[in-house]
């Protein structure tokens, strides 16, 4: 008879590539995942691994127990929601994976309505970069993320991961108060930008690589001194009189904004949308989750106070 933690540290293995990611992942010790690994390659009676370089690869044996594996889970977690569906209360734990937007606006009431609504239930929060969440939540590190993309840069696609929007969020040109000097106050829209100092996520971000984007379409590169992956330092900045930057309306939520927002052209707005294993899609804990942050996105849908 087959292991199924043992499958499970295979199965790692085959996304996270070495002994020591797996050991990290799962909290185990690099050498404790070898010997796991090593009794189901006797249970199995074949070689499982062969060594490449300092790291491993798996054997063709090893790709089928992984696929089966992935059914097995799978099918844990389908049992597991039917047998939670026919309790008289929501209870169990969730772990989710957030933005830091999100985490700011929209998980403070959505984690008040779940504590008033389902005490028995446990939420367990880890602020994460969308692409890293939806893998790791693909990978069975997390159960659900909430997640971003920006117009025309979709965010990856795992097989197995179901996605569902939770609300449009505009983007707009976020330019200092009046006043912070004559370089600022004379910018009004997008192409009067080109001379003063931006603030931007860091390269690789999506929504560094749109606000580009952005930029050169209105007929300018913009002169990026300020970088951070923090927007609430970006806000910081542009309120402070020293930047300027592109922001999604969710960032004032709870604030009435000191800074100028300006509309651009077309109205773009960021997608923010949950994602989940559809295999645990039904579980009541995760209908209860996905359904406060619904709620909770639909009471702050609108423009922010200026």
């Amino acid at each position: 008879m087959l292991e199924i933690r043992r499958l499970r540290l295979l199965r790692e293995l085959s996304i996270r590539g070495t002994l020591a990611e797996v050991a990290d992942a799962l909290q185990y010790s690099p050498s404790s995942v070898s010997q796991q690994l090593s009794l189901l390659e006797k249970e199995v009676g074949v070689p499982l691994l062969r060594k490449s370089g300092r790291g491993v690869l798996l054997t063709p044996q090893a790709q089928v127990l992984v696929a089966h594996t992935e059914e097995l889970l799978d099918s844990f977690e389908r049992t597991e929601a039917a047998l939670a569906a026919s309790q008289s209360e929501v209870a169990g734990t969730v772990r989710l994976a957030v933005f830091q937007t999100a985490a700011l606006a929209l998980m403070p009431a959505a984690l008040r309505t779940l504590r008033q609504q389902h005490p028995l239930l446990r939420v367990e929060m880890v602020q994460h970069e969308p692409e890293t969440a939806l893998r790791e939540t693909w990978a069975r590190s997390f159960d659900l993320v909430v997640a971003e993309q920006y117009p025309h840069h979709a965010a990856p696609h795992y097989e197995g991961l179901d996605r569902q929007g939770l609300t449009r969020d505009t983007i707009r040109l976020a330019l200092p108060p009046r006043g912070s000097g004559a370089e600022f106050d004379a910018v009004r829209r997008l192409p009067d930008a080109a001379a003063v100092p931006w603030v931007m996520e860091p390269r690789g971000a999506a929504s560094r690589h749109w606000a580009e984007q952005a930029c050169r379409a209105a007929g300018f590169e913009p002169d990026v001194r300020y970088e951070t992956a923090d927007l609430q330092a970006h806000v910081r900045l542009v309120e402070s009189g020293n930047a300027v930057a592109l922001l999604p309306d969710l960032v004032w939520v709870g604030r009435v904004p000191a800074a100028r927002l300006a509309m651009l052209d077309g109205t773009p707005q960021r997608t923010v949308f949950t994602s989940m294993r559809s295999s645990s899609a039904q579980h009541p804990v995760m209908l209860a989750v996905r359904r406060a942050l619904e709620e909770t996105a639909h009471r702050l849908a609108g423009p922010p106070t200026m």
